[in-house]
């Protein structure tokens, strides 16, 4: 009997050695995979730092003079900007798609490996109970020494000891099992999203190639008429800020304090990373908090096109929409307003593209659409404003300005305006 129990703990011990055997192809299998990953992490790295060179010299651009060369020369920044984006998307898919694969050569090895001990352990039980037909007893007189039957019952210890240790190695292969099972889950949501994104990007893409092409035709390269369509531009926006203020002069709302949160309370989490002001919320130049032409009714952040915007905080989308297609270059472009539930509503403008609709149900940080240059805009922006909720509405305004066209946009009474720092 002590010569069968050292064979079968010699079989839980290292009888899978033929095991280890099998997959030593796939173990390689999986360090080619890592190596892959590993350079895909360094080509996204460069692709990084590539993009951040662009986004610096498209902010560069933005603060020089307003020409017509500039103009075209953002342009063709930022378009080597968005293609920079779809490379670096295209990068990340296929980083992660090697990760999937290699989560599932692993899986397939921890699958085989908790079989393979199964099995050895089943057959060493099975093997014991069949072979058992002598009680301790009928052990102990057989012996021709008490010597014998402590070196049997040693040799027994030491097998129930080899069996416990593999029913733990079992436990914990099935623990790290379920552990890379949900990792590949995780990344293959990840996958989804970003094969989103890199479709967001290219029609991004597209259309400020399109962006190109009309400047060029607008302005038939000629800078005297590009400053005629800067200065037409700029009379237009403020003919129609003008009718909105008009309007909104007219609107009464009494504000309760106590229906938002006080000042101060940072209630709401960033649209961007990073967040970099270009123009502050206020209404007087010398407050330091306004530029001297009028009232600003939000903050404005530096975001190239193509920059991710997330929701502040969870809420309901109560209205999108385009200004450029009633008055083209005016006022917000593209734009999503949310009302949230603390009684606060935000308003972000000069989309590129928009990812949200109406009576959408969104949670903080989801992905709501990208920044952009559309509307009145003087370079790529993201125009944030905030409302005390029970003011706001989204309305259909006849404009003047326009050519008597409806025009669809937030409106709100004067005082319901807050200042988005104050949350933020």
């Amino acid at each position: 009997m002590r010569t069968f129990l050292i064979q079968l703990g010699v079989l839980l011990a290292a009888g899978l050695g033929a095991f280890g055997l099998s997959t030593l192809v796939e173990a390689q299998t999986i360090e080619e995979l890592q190596q892959k990953i590993t350079s895909q992490t360094s080509a996204i790295e460069k692709l990084e730092k590539e993009i951040a060179q662009y986004q610096g010299d498209i902010a560069t651009l933005a603060s020089k003079k307003k020409t017509l060369s500039n103009a075209i020369a953002a342009l063709e920044v930022t378009r080597k900007k968005l293609e920079a984006d779809i490379r670096l998307t295209q990068t990340k898919v296929d980083t992660t798609d090697l990760k999937i694969r290699q989560l599932g050569s692993e899986i397939s090895y921890k699958e085989d490996e908790i079989s393979a001990r199964k099995a050895a352990l089943k057959e060493a039980l099975l093997s014991v109970y069949e072979s058992d037909e002598q009680s301790l007893a009928q052990i102990a007189l057989s012996n021709e020494s008490f010597s014998g039957l402590w070196n049997d019952l040693e040799t027994l210890e030491m097998f129930s000891s080899s069996v416990t240790a593999n029913v733990e190695i079992i436990k914990a292969l099935k623990s790290d099992l379920e552990a890379k099972n949900k990792a590949k889950k995780l990344e293959k949501g990840k996958l989804l999203g970003l094969k989103e994104e890199l479709g967001d990007q290219k029609k991004i893409t597209e259309d400020n190639k399109k962006q190109t092409t009309t400047l060029l035709t607008q302005t038939k390269n000629q800078e005297t008429q590009y400053q005629k369509i800067l200065k037409d531009k700029l009379a237009l926006k403020d003919a129609l800020e003008k009718e909105l203020r008009e309007y909104e002069s007219t609107l009464k709302f009494i504000l309760d304090p106590t229906s938002i949160p006080p000042r101060g309370t940072k209630v709401f989490a960033a649209p961007l990373n990073p967040l970099t002001i270009t123009q502050q919320f206020g209404k007087t130049s010398s407050s330091g908090r306004l530029y001297a032409s009028g009232t600003h009714n939000g903050t404005d952040f530096r975001a190239a096109v193509g920059t991710p915007v997330k929701a502040m905080l969870s809420g309901t989308v109560i209205g999108t929409g385009d200004t450029d297609l009633t008055c083209a270059g005016a006022s917000y472009g593209k734009w999503v307003l949310i009302k949230h539930k603390n009684g606060l509503a935000s308003l972000y403008a000069h989309f590129s593209l928009i990812k949200v609709s109406k009576g959408q149900t969104i949670n903080t940080s989801d992905l709501i659409g990208y920044s952009g240059n559309t509307g009145y805009s003087t370079g790529p922006h993201l125009h944030l404003t905030v409302f005390a909720a029970a003011a706001v509405e989204v309305k259909n305004l006849p404009s003047k300005s326009c050519g008597g066209r409806t025009y669809t946009m937030p409106v709100a009474a004067t005082n319901a305006y807050l200042d988005p720092m104050d949350y933020l």
